[in-house]
C-alpha cells in the first residue's frame, strides 16, 4: 500500500546553522495556514523535539537509526506522519556527520531512509560566494539524496543575499527559498546554557513567540514553495500491523513530570500504558510523599539548575527511598540518578538527594558522557536479562565524586563513559538507575520487565498490607525475595 506523506528534512552544514529556528518557524507559519504538521526530531534528543511538541501541538518523534533498528524507524515515520498535511524532520549536526567516516546514523541516511527531500540550511555570517561552493559540495557528496533548496541565515543584508542567491542559483541550479536576517532584535531567540536550549517548561514566552516565529517565516521564508516541494516526496510504502488493542491498566506506574525531568521518549510512556499501566504523573517539587503506585519512573532532566528546590521537598525523597527499600521497582534515567544518590554537589555548594544509592557526584564545566552508548548486562538486575546488549546515549555534566569498584554497576560500557568505571546501571533491591537513556523500540523487552515487577510488586504488597512505602525488615525482605522469583 502506497501512501502520500509530504516531507522535508532540515539539514545543516553544522550544528548552530540555524536548524531549530527554521524547524520552529516552518511548523508555525504552515499552522497559521492552517495545515497539520507533523514534527520529527533526528537523532538522541529531547529539548529540541520538546520545542517541536510545543510549537506544533502535537507530540515530535525521535528517528535514530542507532537506537532503533532501521524498518522501525521507518515504519514510525509512516505511523506518526499520516493524517497530517506535512511532515518536518529536523536534522541535527550537519548533514552528513554520523557515528563513522561513512556517516552512518546520519541525517542523511534517515533523508534517504524516509526518501525526503532536504532543505538546506546555510549560516551565511561572514561569508558569501563559498557558500555556493559548500551547497555544490554536499549536492556532490552522496549519491541518492534529494535536495528541495536552500535557506539562508544570519544575513548581513539585501547585497549579502543577493550576492549568495546568485551564486548558489547560478552554479548550484538549486533555488533558494528563504533568507533570514541577523535577527539583532532577537524576537525569537530561546535561552540557553550548559546543555544547549533551555526545554519550553522553563520558559514563559507565551503566545508571542509562536507568533514571533510565524511572522518569521511569512516574512522570510518562501513557504509556497516549500510546500511545494515537500508535497513532490514520492509516496512510501505503508505495511500494515495489526495493533493490539491496549489490555485495561493491570498496574499504576509513576513518573515524574515537571520542570525538572522533562526527558522522556513519548514511545516509553506510550509502551506502558499499552502493556498494562495506568500512568500516574508526579511532581518531584510539589508531591509531599509519593501516591499509590506499584513502580516508579524516574526521566532526565536538570535537577541540578533545581537541585535547592529538590533538597528542600526531604519529605518526597523519604518517600522515594523508603518505596526503594521496600522492594518498589524503580526505573531512572541519568537526571533520575542524580536524584537517586546522596547529594549532588556543584560550585562548591552540596545539594541532599533521596539518598537511595550512597554515592556523592559532582557537576562538572564540561561534558563527563556525551554521545552513544553499547553496553553488555553482565550482572542481575530487576529490568534486563544477563547477556542483553543495550544501545543508548548519554550526555551528563556529572561524575561519581570517589572512585567506584571496578565491578560496581550491572553494565559493562562497551562505547561511551556511563558511572565513569566502563560501567553503568546502578542496582539497589529493585531499583536500576543508570546514565545511559534508552528508546522502547529498540529494547522492546523493558516495558514489558516493567510491568512484570510491577505486578509482582502490587500482589505482594497486598499479600501483606503494606502502603507502598512503608514495610518492616521482615516485610522488605518478603517483597524482595517474591519480586526476584
Amino acid at each position: 500500500m502506497l501512501v502520500s506523506v509530504p516531507r522535508l528534512v532540515i539539514a545543516g552544514i553544522s550544528g548552530d546553522s540555524g536548524k531549530t529556528l527554521v524547524s520552529l518557524a516552518l511548523v508555525a507559519g504552515f499552522k497559521k495556514w492552517g495545515k497539520s504538521v507533523a514534527p520529527f526530531k533526528k537523532g538522541p534528543d529531547y529539548i529540541d523535539p520538546a520545542w517541536l511538541s510545543a510549537v506544533a501541538a502535537t507530540p515530535c518523534r525521535n528517528l535514530d537509526t542507532f537506537l532503533v533498528p532501521a524498518e522501525k524507524v521507518r515504519s514510525s515515520f509512516l505511523k506518526h506522519a499520516r493524517g497530517f498535511d506535512l511532515s518536518i524532520i529536523e536534522g541535527n549536526r550537519g548533514l552528513f556527520d554520523g557515528r563513522n567516516i561513512e556517516g552512518q546514523h546520519s541525517t542523511a541516511e534517515i533523508a534517504r531512509l524516509t526518501a525526503s527531500p532536504i532543505l538546506l540550511i546555510i549560516n551565511c555570517a561572514k561569508v558569501t560566494r563559498t557558500v555556493a561552493a559548500i551547497v555544490k559540495g554536499c549536492l556532490e557528496f552522496e549519491p541518492g539524496l534529494k535536495f528541495a533548496g536552500v535557506i539562508l541565515n544570519r544575513v548581513a543584508g539585501d547585497r549579502h543575499n543577493r550576492i549568495i542567491t546568485d551564486a548558489i542559483e547560478g552554479y548550484c541550479g538549486l533555488p533558494v527559498l528563504g533568507s533570514i536576517p541577523n535577527l539583532k532584535d532577537k524576537i525569537v531567540e530561546i535561552p540557553e546554557r550548559h546543555m544547549g536550549l533551555i526545554p519550553p517548561s522553563e520558559f514563559n514566552a507565551g503566545a508571542s513567540f509562536e507568533k514571533n516565529l510565524a511572522f518569521l517565516a511569512e516574512n522570510h521564508i518562501n513557504l509556497e514553495r516549500i510546500y511545494k516541494a515537500a508535497q513532490k516526496a514520492k509516496p512510501l510504502e505503508l505495511i500494515q500491523v495489526d495493533e493490539k488493542q491496549a489490555p485495561s491498566p493491570q498496574v499504576r506506574i509513576g513518573y515524574f513530570s515537571d520542570s525538572v525531568f522533562t526527558f522522556y521518549y513519548p514511545e516509553n510512556l506510550e509502551r506502558l500504558a499499552q502493556s498494562g499501566a495506568e500512568l500516574v504523573p508526579i511532581s518531584s517539587l510539589k508531591e509531599r510523599k509519593l501516591p499509590e503506585i506499584d513502580a516508579l519512573y524516574i526521566g532526565g532532566g536538570f535537577p541540578e539548575t533545581h537541585a535547592r528546590k529538590l533538597g528542600e521537598n526531604q519529605i518526597l525523597m523519604q518517600s522515594v527511598k523508603s518505596a526503594a527499600d521496600a522492594g518498589m521497582p524503580i526505573y531512572a534515567e541519568c537526571g533520575g540518578l542524580i536524584y537517586l544518590c546522596r547529594n549532588l554537589i556543584w560550585n562548591e555548594n552540596r545539594f541532599p538527594m533521596a539518598g537511595v544509592f550512597d554515592l556523592d557526584l559532582e557537576m562538572h564545566p564540561r561534558p563527563v558522557g556525551h554521545g552513544y552508548t553499547s553496553l553488555d548486562v553482565v550482572a542481575e538486575n530487576p529490568f534486563f536479562p544477563v547477556g542483553t546488549r543495550i544501545n543508548g546515549h548519554e550526555f551528563h555534566y556529572s561524575g561519581i565524586k570517589s572512585n567506584l569498584p571496578a565491578d560496581a554497576g550491572c553494565c559493562r560500557m562497551e562505547t561511551g563513559v556511563g558511572l565513569g568505571n566502563k560501567r553503568d546501571g546502578l542496582v539497589f533491591r529493585q531499583t536500576f538507575a543508570a546514565y545511559t537513556h534508552i528508546h522502547t523500540d529498540g529494547e522492546h523487552g523493558w516495558a514489558n520487565a516493567f510491568i512484570s515487577r510491577a505486578l509482582a510488586f502490587a500482589r505482594v504488597r497486598r499479600e501483606v498490607s503494606i502502603p507502598n512505602s512503608h514495610a518492616d525488615n521482615a516485610d522488605r525482605r518478603r517483597i524482595e525475595n517474591y519480586c526476584l522469583n
